[in-house]
């Protein structure tokens, strides 16, 4: 292994160390900051029973960014909410929301009274740019009600773009035209959130599969350019040609958020393949 392969490895392993260290950092965070509004909802509710549920449904106290109190009652109507499901208070949301919310509002039914604050995961619409992420909720139920507050997970992080990239290459190496469809399928377990695969065939050039973007199968990669003009694919193929790891920034619309982020890519070569899997930094 040559001098150069050896610090682009450890530069990996350094990033996402830091990466995963960010994003664990911003995740209890976030944790801390929605079990505490929580706690300040359930002593309002305490002390002002349903009342509660008008300062709930303003933006205000209880409204902190992205974090909000919601209500729901044990039959599945929701009764309060400081965020976009106040759309819903009123209404009997058991059969409108996904099957994810609906299997966690049913757990939450199970939890009996006074088994104190418990926790679940879902997706839901961020109401800040309008796009479907995961979601962790705290809850307790009181009575016939349950008192909730939830947070949006961080943005993958580098350790689980590598960890993606791997498993795309082991597949890709098993079985190579099972893979390529999976990937081409948007699921397979090959689109995680904001992390996605992509291969390139080196000796065409061209994409072979994609995880967002069916577009692109089959155009030349090396003509492929960031949103603002930058060469993209014709870097990342001058660099693949030399080694068989590599890494590469570059600017690219995240599916998710659907804005322009910055990205960072991690590239394996795979017999004739150029397989990359990147994630987006804040």
């Amino acid at each position: 292994m040559g001098f150069l392969h050896r610090l682009a490895l450890l530069g990996g392993m350094l990033l996402l160390f830091a990466g995963q260290a960010q994003a664990a950092a911003t995740e209890k965070d976030d944790s801390k900051a929605a079990i505490a509004l929580l706690e300040k909802a359930l002593a309002y509710y305490h002390d002002n029973g349903d009342k509660a549920f008008a300062a709930f449904s303003r933006q205000g106290e209880f409204v902190d960014k992205d974090r909000y109190v919601f209500v729901v009652d044990t039959q599945g109507v929701m009764l309060a909410s400081g965020g976009p499901s106040s759309a819903l208070i009123g209404r009997d949301v058991s059969e409108v929301l996904g099957p994810d919310v609906r299997k966690a509002f049913q757990n939450a039914l199970k939890v009996p009274e006074g088994n104190g604050i418990q926790e679940a995961e879902y997706r839901w619409q961020n109401w800040s740019d309008g796009k479907v992420e995961r979601k962790h909720v705290y809850y307790q139920r009181i009575g016939q009600r349950i008192l909730a507050v939830g947070y949006y997970l961080p943005r993958a992080s580098a350790e689980q773009a590598m960890a993606l990239l791997n498993k795309a290459a082991a597949d890709l190496t098993r079985d190579e035209k099972g893979t390529l469809t999976a990937i081409n399928s948007l699921k397979g377990g090959y689109l995680q959130d904001d992390l996605y695969v992509f291969v390139v065939d080196l000796d065409t050039q061209r994409y072979v599969a994609h995880g967002t973007n069916l577009r692109l199968v089959n155009t030349d990669f090396g003509k492929i350019k960031d949103p603002e003009g930058k060469p993209v694919g014709e870097p990342i193929l001058a660099l693949i040609a030399k080694q068989d790891y590599g890494e590469y920034a570059y600017k690219w619309k995240n599916p998710v958020t659907g804005k322009v982020e910055d990205k960072h890519a991690y590239l394996k070569k795979v017999g004739h393949f150029l397989v990359a899997v990147g994630y987006y930094s804040p």
